[in-house]
C-alpha cells in the first residue's frame, strides 16, 4: 500500500516510521539535531511549494509535507488495517 505525502510524493507504507506535527522541530532540541543530521546526509526533502505541516519520517529518508499530520496519520492508519 502506499501514502500520498502532497504534491506528486507517494511513499509505502511499509517505509513509514512515525509521522510528526511541524511544531515539534521548534519545541524539542532532540528533534532540531535529529533533522540537521538528516539534511548534512541530504536526506531530507521538502514537497511542494507550501510551508510545511508536517515531520514524516521513513526508513532512508525524512519529508516535510504540506499535509497536516493528522491527515497524513488518518491516511497511514486506513492502511494499516489491512
Amino acid at each position: 500500500m502506499y501514502i500520498h505525502l502532497g504534491g506528486e510524493k507517494i511513499i509505502r507504507a511499509a517505509e513509514l516510521v512515525a509521522i510528526f506535527d511541524i511544531s515539534i522541530e521548534q519545541s524539542s532540541k532532540l528533534s532540531k539535531q535529529f533533522v540537521a543530521g538528516a539534511r548534512k546526509r541530504k536526506d531530507v526533502e521538502t514537497i511542494g511549494e507550501e510551508e510545511p505541516k508536517s515531520i514524516v519520517l521513513t526508513k532512508h529518508k525524512i519529508y516535510y509535507s504540506p499535509i497536516s499530520s493528522s491527515t497524513l496519520k488518518k491516511r497511514a492508519h486506513h492502511f494499516a488495517a489491512y
